[in-house]
């Protein structure tokens, strides 16, 4: 049976911008530490703007508890400053990327209906993504006007 998929949840690796934090350090721990199938995120856009496939989309996520069997999880590599601080690092690389990517999952997937971040969920009480994922919403508008 295929998900239905109705949102995108945002993420950042909660790393600091100026260590790097590569896709195989991110299965590292999230398979070979969590115990996991897969790394949790269905995409990780690093700081270049490459985007690696993590999990397989018909495969919930594990990166929203209540969420997952209905959204896609993006992750970018870092969302916290050189001091350890959360801040918005996307290179202009990453946003690129993000965007370019919600418009071909939303293109994929037309019951998408809502992107926000991991803190815009009830009863998250961290800052992930470290900036407001809201603001692409718009992006979802795009489909079929470009």
């Amino acid at each position: 049976m295929a998900r239905k998929i109705t949102m995108i949840v945002v993420h950042c690796s909660a790393t600091r911008c100026n260590h790097p934090y590569p896709v195989q350090q991110l299965f590292h721990d999230h398979v070979e530490v969590n115990h996991w199938r897969f790394i949790g995120y269905h995409y990780y856009i690093l700081r270049s703007g490459r985007v690696e496939i993590t999990r397989p989309l018909h495969v919930a996520g594990a990166h929203a508890k209540g969420w997952n069997a209905h959204s896609i999880g993006i992750c970018y590599e870092g969302g916290l400053d050189e001091q350890g601080n959360p801040a918005d690092t996307r290179t202009e690389a990453q946003k690129q990327a993000m965007e370019k990517l919600i418009v071909q999952l939303k293109q994929q997937f037309p019951d998408i209906h809502t992107v926000l971040g991991h803190r815009d969920l009830p009863g998250v009480h961290k800052a992930c993504p470290c900036f407001d994922a809201k603001e692409l919403q718009p992006l979802l508008h795009l489909v079929g006007k470009v």
